[in-house]
């Protein structure tokens, strides 16, 4: 166990930190990757100037970028969040879509100014605003030609362009009753990218958030639960998001300044194995008096445990992250919770520090009026990930064998080889993953 709220911090003077601009630039690619950053930004726009810190540049602007190869999402956005938040030239958008294509989204169009080379042009720019530059966010889902196709090639570009930054991919799956013909292949193909280039990936898959968000409904009569708009499915990522990454007091300095490390020292926490970056986050909330061991409960009731297979699952390292102004309550009994969840996860016996904590007084969410909002939010690398990657192979693999739809693929350059590349990389990505309790 773990816990960072006493590490002691490097301490300059105040108006030097007020000087500086840090940590990560925040890139959101296609509709998908785009509405989850609308939520995220009206989560960070509700917290004040002060808070926004760590998210923005000297000049007060977002360091995010975002990129669609169609303008609605990108220019909705930009009308919901505060007058002037992003800078101009980093809302990049085209004329048309790319087909639910990978190949299309990774390649591009001769036709149109290039979406990649302009926002590896904002990227550097961004990158070149900050002091402390230590990685990119990336939002996207795993099954659009933009969002799987684009954000595979920017992935590929970043990690040669910037070495040493990390990147974190917060990647959305689709249901899988399936929302178009081309799916498997995207998702198999952008998986395998993420698998080679990014850091870590956030893995939200839209059955689960759905299921998620569903929970959070009011019940009304007879009726339990309302219809669920894919607005609230991503308002829950956005909050996880909101719990994982909000600024927290053990990360500032004494004038009260961010230092922006949430979401690489996260990944240092729940990746102690490079090649197992694949992350299942949940969270559950309360306004009020809160019961730590009641919000753990939550959290851990719909996980998976077992794989189809009967193969228990299990996890490399979990980080709990408690907030609210009862975060004493939290601090007086950890390892109540701690071993609540370190049993419902099952952690790996072999990793003998396998959970870390962090607390904070503030939530990062807005309560009602009058009432104290606390979260626990839990981030795993947990080995449920193999189920759905083995999916993905296994749908892909079986259209791939009728040689279904691959014409469209060769269009745009994407050949047999890149596609037993990306069957090779996630056959050992799940033998990984199923070897983890030996």
């Amino acid at each position: 166990m773990t816990c960072w709220r006493h590490l002691p911090i490097h301490q300059g003077s105040s108006d030097s930190w007020h000087r500086r601009a840090m940590s990560a630039v925040w890139l959101q690619v296609g509709q998908c990757g785009n509405q989850i950053g609308q939520e995220w930004w009206q989560i960070i726009a509700n917290q004040g100037e002060a808070d926004a810190s760590p998210f923005g540049s000297l000049d007060g602007r977002l360091s995010a970028i975002c990129v669609d190869s169609e303008p609605k999402v990108v220019r909705r956005l930009q009308k919901q969040i505060r007058r002037k938040a992003f800078r101009e030239s980093n809302l990049i958008v085209g004329k048309a879509g790319r087909g639910n294509n990978w190949a299309y989204g990774y390649h591009g169009s001769k036709g149109e100014r290039d979406l990649f080379s302009q926002t590896m042009e904002s990227l550097r720019k961004e990158v070149e605003r900050k002091d402390c530059y230590c990685g990119t966010v990336l939002l996207h889902s795993l099954s659009g030609g933009t969002g799987a196709g684009l954000s595979s090639r920017l992935c590929e570009a970043i990690r040669e362009e910037y070495p040493l930054g990390r990147i974190l991919s917060v990647s959305v799956a689709p249901h899988q009753s399936g929302e178009g013909s081309l799916q498997p292949y995207n998702a198999l193909l952008c998986l395998s990218w993420l698998q080679r280039f990014a850091d870590g990936v956030l893995l939200f898959q839209n059955d689960e958030v759905l299921k998620r968000a569903t929970s959070l409904q009011p019940k009304e009569g007879d009726n339990a639960y309302g219809q669920v708009s894919f607005s609230a499915m991503n308002a829950y990522i956005a909050s996880c998001l909101a719990g994982l990454f909000y600024p927290l007091k053990v990360f500032t300095t004494r004038s009260g300044i961010s230092l922006g490390q949430e979401p690489w020292e996260l990944l240092r926490s729940v990746c102690p194995m490079p090649t197992l970056k694949f992350l299942h986050t949940a969270q559950s909330s309360t306004c009020g008096s809160v019961h730590w061991d009641r919000l753990a409960s939550s959290v851990v009731q719909p996980l998976p445990r077992e794989s189809p297979d009967g193969n228990p699952h299990c996890s490399t390292a979990l980080l709990a992250m408690a907030r609210g102004p009862q975060e004493h309550s939290f601090l007086l009994n950890p390892d109540s919770v701690l071993r609540r969840l370190k049993q419902a996860y099952r952690c790996v016996p072999w990793n003998p520090f396998p959970t870390t904590y962090w607390t904070d007084p503030s939530s990062g969410l807005v309560a009602p009026v009058g009432r104290h909002h606390h979260t626990l939010t839990v981030c795993a690398n947990h080995s449920s990930a193999a189920d759905f990657i083995q999916r993905v192979a296994h749908g892909a693999h079986a259209m791939y064998e009728s040689r279904a739809f691959l014409h469209w693929y060769r269009r745009h350059g994407c050949e047999d080889g890149h596609f037993g590349e990306a069957f090779e990389t996630l056959r050992s990505v799940v033998e990984d993953y199923h070897h983890l309790g030996d």
